[in-house]
């Protein structure tokens, strides 16, 4: 196992280090010691390693990750996982203001409490929060899933496209657009994984599905203005 002091050696090296990593490598796990709420740690991997940060980390945690699993033992400031591909992103504690941003592809799994605009703009990214959301999450979310098992704040997937929102509590107001749906069994199933992947105490049954009402996907021409 790979320990770094990033108190002692620099949030620079850090980084170097991690993003040298590749497919090959044999040096898949890595400890990360005294982080003192430094923006920007282990952004930009490309490597199928295991990173675990020993404390909390200030904004961009984890930012464009790629294949890594990144397990941060604390909060996180803004804009964790922000544009992830792929891989998994752990945070033990509460995760800032847009969580999961713009995330393509792996697994954002947030144990306590997200703050406002969590999954905004989310392009396929399963995003699992085991306490509470703030407002305007999942904002223009196009794909992927966002689950909650606390309750969510305000405009809750306001002009959303094909995103799809589980919550198990209370949502406090929908955005525009977006309305409860039907459970289907394929929901049930996608549910189910997230759940089980998240390791998240919950059965898919508590939950209610939210998505688009597909009314903002068209021109209207009675809404034109004569000019």
């Amino acid at each position: 196992m790979q320990t770094y002091d990033v108190a002692a050696d620099g949030l620079r090296g850090l980084n170097q280090a991690l993003q040298a990593q590749n497919e090959e490598t044999n040096q898949t796990a890595w400890q990360v010691n005294n982080p003192k709420g430094a923006h920007a740690i282990a952004v930009g991997l490309d490597a199928p390693i295991k990173v675990t940060v020993n404390g909390s980390t200030g904004y961009y945690c984890a930012g464009m990750n790629q294949q890594a699993h990144v397990h941060v033992k604390g909060s996180v400031g803004p804009g964790v996982a922000e544009n992830m591909m792929s891989g998994v992103v752990e945070v033990d504690g509460d995760a800032s203001q847009y969580a999961g941003a713009t995330g393509h592809g792996g697994l954002l799994n947030i144990k306590g409490n997200a703050s406002s605009r969590c999954g905004i703009s989310m392009k396929g990214i399963d995003i699992v929060v085991h306490g509470n959301i703030g407002h305007m999450c999942a904002f223009m979310g196009q794909s992927g899933n966002l689950v909650v098992l606390g309750d969510a704040g305000d405009a809750l997937g306001d002009s959303c496209y094909e995103a799809r929102f589980f919550v198990r509590g209370s949502v406090k107001s929908l955005g525009a657009d977006c309305i409860e749906k039907e459970m289907r069994p394929e929901h049930i199933e996608i549910l189910k994984d997230l759940l089980e992947r998240a390791g998240a105490d919950a059965k898919p049954e508590e939950f209610k599905r939210y998505g688009s009402a597909r009314q903002l996907y068209n021109f209207d021409v009675d809404n034109a203005q004569a000019y």
